[in-house]
């Protein structure tokens, strides 16, 4: 189990949350005694530090969990077609550290998407870049390249799903999400999905002007580090050839 030490800026108010949180969970589920404090904590600060509320959370994520990853991960031949796309790729790390997540979404299209599938997907993406996520450091940041985006890359489904499962089962997790070569008609799109993102998620998706762009990408990610498609020297690796390295998380 981690230590509450390292786990970045908390006080002692908040541990003693912390404390209250597991009792309460590990009073209606025993499996929350293999979860670390500093995952609980996450979810914590996704309800306000209402602990009451962080505990039903919770427990709808361990429940959800056994559902959607049975052996403990989803296996890639669950997801190859989704893989297959190139859709997501794996970064440098920005200045503070965290590991970068590039999404392409002109590589997704609606009519051959199988939504059972694209919901692994999302579980087995979001797991290989949390496994990415060294110690310290609790977030990641993505960078959304919606170049070229039309209607046939619209699914709002699609987005929405990821977007829930986001916020419901991974708190806490996205530090930023940059939304880069934005093109006029995707507003409408994300008018549609904009209800459905919370209070505390809303604030980290930030559109970037084209005519901002390269200062701020430069602003957040050193040039060694930033991907050469956007001016930098890191190629990016498409998340079907990512090797992953154990981290400490």
């Amino acid at each position: 189990m981690a230590s509450a030490a390292g786990g970045g800026a908390a006080g002692e108010g908040e541990w003693l949350k912390v404390a209250q949180l597991r009792a309460m969970v590990q009073a209606q589920d025993p499996h929350a005694k293999e979860v670390d404090n500093l995952t609980l904590r996450r979810f914590l600060r996704a309800r306000d530090h209402n602990v009451d509320k962080a505990s039903a959370m919770f427990l709808k994520f361990l429940q959800w969990r056994r559902e959607a990853a049975p052996g403990g991960f989803v296996p890639e031949e669950q997801v190859r077609r989704e893989l297959s796309q190139d859709k997501l790729c794996m970064g440098g790390v920005d200045r503070t550290g965290r590991p970068i997540l590039v999404a392409f979404p002109t590589r997704h299209f609606s009519a051959n998407r199988d939504m059972a599938e694209f919901k692994s997907f999302v579980v087995y993406f979001f797991d290989k870049i949390c496994a990415r996520i060294p110690r310290g450091q609790e977030k990641f940041l993505c960078i959304v390249d919606l170049k070229g985006w039309g209607y046939a890359n619209c699914d709002i489904r699609a987005y929405i799903a990821a977007i829930e499962i986001m916020q419901n089962y991974y708190p806490e997790r996205l530090g930023k999400a940059l939304l880069i070569n934005v093109p006029y008609m995707f507003m409408k799109a994300w008018k549609m999905i904009y209800p459905f993102i919370d209070n505390n998620t809303r604030d980290k998706f930030v559109f970037v002007d084209d005519k901002s762009l390269q200062q701020t990408l430069r602003r957040e990610i050193d040039e060694n580090q930033l991907p050469e498609f956007l001016g930098g020297k890191m190629p990016v690796i498409p998340l079907k050839d990512h090797v992953q390295h154990p981290q400490a998380v």
